[in-house]
């Protein structure tokens, strides 16, 4: 049997040696504590303890998947794991080898034995496996030490001596396929300094990014801080640029749902890394409770948030999943991703369907039955809907009115739609149709007794639509990249994130409540854009200008989050806000007053829609346009929340 490194030792071989040195163990420990070789009595009492504990000990090593493990890349685990099932086995065999014993005649096995059987049996498996590991760590150390001498090896800086910069640290030393070689960890924590892990020191902060890369030559600053804030992240991608070295960073937390950490999920830095807010703790088993087993549909199945929610949805094995859509490649293009992670146990349901049509929204409602619905299928472009508020009208509010009435006859329990931040005070036709929806919501509520809710939360980024595409596409062309207005600011958010919130949100909903996402500070656009100028390896003025334009149709420069007469209090989630109150808002002749909105829509007349939007949301105004200013210098210290300000909570 020839052991190399590049052609691992298989289990069954460990299962051999196991069958040949575990006898071999047990003949020892007669050696040592008769001080001689076994004959006679002890003999046949070995033959006994041999016959007896080596089956057992190969049953145990099976069942608990001693022979299942990968013993090349064996750790603390599999040797904690080792241990326990060599304890089990003696503790099972050894009475049953006794016992043997005492009817067998002419058979003596001391008293003592089976303790040092127990620690021969350690070495006697350990010892080989332990082999295979340290001739695996020192043919990576050789490879490495060539690839370093023949230039081909990365030379890599680990912002983070965390949990996450040590799996990325043991992934490139027993990886040296990867090409990159750590050099040294960076940690802004001082008590760390002069630490080493896995081989590498603990070099020193941040601050010292510009110097250790000149000393170590390093080609590399991996950041593996997946709990980290934006303005950290930004900090040191700074640092980074100014040094000239390149960076790749580990995703946020609310990317990683399971908490795993892997070199295969490093990037390069985004601007969602930039405008990383503190990690959102989700109460996943909450969630899992809600949705596993149950049949749940998602409209607007192939948008950006309706492909996020099915994503997340499927992790919790619901019965059924039914995505609903109206364009038939976005469905189809998550469908295709779906199929490919979805657990046996989970049918997954496609539907083309227009929810303008209520007949048709009856029909699938009666068919698939489903049990909890997430809404979100929406018109929500701004100036498209200022030159279309007849859609705006038809799609946002008679398409969730009809969304309602479906659930309500087939007795959903659960139905959570999707809102704005535009619904607030809206000065636009989208934000008004949003709002007016809301109020649908809460009607439903109200006369089903059920715990159906709206979400209320601001920007996605990512999304169809977003300022960063659009940004991403200017730079690509060469600029300019175009700011409407140098004040403007709005609530940001990424989209698993909003997601993980929505989900929670469905669990703490009653019915008739409004939750608002706590969407942290306002970003200003402008510095966005210069963000992402940068973070293309580009500068502002000399590569690439930034325009303002003025403010397009309906926009306002500030978003809110809170409509006047709503209370809202934090819930027992710290991110999620609640209005309890929301369903008392809804006005009288609610139904009346759509009816009127869905007849001025279908003849497209115009200024009666405006007039009954006015009619169901009085704060509905138009916006005055701004005056144009000269971009003020970004901020540098992050201000009182804008949540805290608006509901004077300390």
């Amino acid at each position: 049997m020839k052991l190399i490194p590049s052609s691992p030792l298989r289990n069954r071989y460990f299962f051999f040696l196991d069958l040949v040195l575990l006898p071999l163990a047990a003949y020892l420990s007669f050696w040592v504590r008769l001080d001689q070789m076994p004959a006679g009595p002890t003999l046949t009492g070995w033959l006994v303890l041999t016959v007896i504990t080596t089956p057992v000990h190969l049953l145990v090593f099976r069942r608990l998947g001693i022979y299942s493990r990968y013993w090349r890349y064996a750790s603390i685990d599999e040797l904690l794991l080792l241990i326990s099932a060599i304890s089990l086995a003696m503790i099972t065999a050894t009475p049953i080898a006794f016992l043997v014993v005492s009817i067998t005649p002419l058979a003596l096995v001391p008293r003592s034995v089976p303790i040092i059987f127990f620690l021969f049996g350690l070495a006697a498996t350990i010892g080989p496996r332990l082999i295979v590991r340290l001739l695996w760590h020192r043919y990576t150390l050789k490879c490495k030490r060539k690839g370093e001498l023949n230039g081909k090896m990365q030379r890599v800086l680990i912002m983070g001596a965390g949990s996450a910069g040590m799996m990325i640290a043991r992934e490139l030393r027993d990886n040296p396929q990867l090409g990159m070689v750590v050099v040294g960890f960076l940690d802004d924590d001082p008590l760390k300094h002069g630490m080493h892990i896995y081989g590498a020191p603990v070099l020193g902060s941040r601050f010292d990014i510009p110097r250790l890369v000149r000393e170590h030559n390093a080609h590399y600053v991996i950041i593996a801080m997946p709990s980290a804030a934006g303005k950290d992240i930004r900090s040191i991608v700074e640092l980074c640029e100014r040094t000239n070295v390149k960076t790749k960073i580990m995703p946020g937390l609310y990317e990683m749902l399971d908490g795993k950490v892997s070199v295969n999920q490093l990037r390069n830095v985004q601007i969602e890394d930039l405008l990383r807010r503190a990690p959102v703790q989700t109460d996943i088993a909450a969630v899992y409770n809600l949705l596993q087993g149950k049949r749940v549909m998602v409209t607007g199945g192939g948008g950006s948030i309706g492909s996020e929610l099915c994503r997340q949805i499927l992790r919790a094995q619901p019965e059924e999943l039914i995505i609903l859509g109206h364009g038939e490649n976005s469905v189809f293009t998550i469908e295709q991703e779906l199929r490919r992670i979805a657990p046996p146990t989970t049918k997954l349901t496609t539907v083309i369907a227009d929810i303008r049509f209520a007949e048709r929204m009856m029909y699938i409602f009666e068919k698939y039955c489903p049990e909890i619905v997430f809404h979100a299928a929406a018109h929500k472009h701004v100036p498209l809907m200022e030159l279309h508020p007849a859609e705006a009208v038809t799609n946002n509010v008679l398409g969730t009115r009809n969304l309602l009435s479906a659930a309500m006859q087939v007795h959903v329990s659960h139905f959570v739609m999707i809102s704005s931040d535009k619904a607030v005070n809206p000065t636009n036709v989208m934000g008004a149709t949003k709002r007016v929806a809301e109020l649908l919501v809460h009607e439903a509520a109200r006369q089903s007794g059920r715990s159906y809710v709206a979400v209320r939360f601001g920007n996605v980024l990512g999304s169809r639509g977003s300022v960063v595409l659009t940004f991403k596409q200017q730079i690509a062309s060469g600029g300019p990249v175009t700011v409407t207005h140098p004040d403007m600011r709005r609530f940001f958010m990424t989209i698993p994130e909003a997601v993980q919130l929505t989900l929670q949100a469905s669990v703490l909903g009653k019915g008739g409540e409004v939750f608002v996402l706590d969407m942290g500070e306002p970003i200003r656009i402008v510095d966005l854009a210069r963000d992402m100028i940068e973070l293309s390896g580009l500068q502002v003025g000399r590569d690439i200008d930034i325009v303002f334009t003025g403010l397009r149709p309906g926009e306002k420069l500030y978003e809110e989050l809170f409509v006047e007469g709503e209370e809202y209090e934090r819930t027992s989630h710290a991110k999620i806000f609640i209005a309890h109150n929301a369903a008392k808002l809804v006005p009288k002749a609610l139904a009346d007053q759509i009816r009127i909105l869905e007849l001025a829509a279908f003849r497209d007349d115009i200024p009666v829609v405006l007039r009954t939007l006015h009619r169901l949301v009085p704060t509905f105004k138009q916006p005055e346009p701004a005056p144009m200013t000269e971009p003020k210098p970004r901020e540098q210290a992050v201000g009182e929340p804008l949540w805290k300000r608006q509901l004077a909570i300390d």
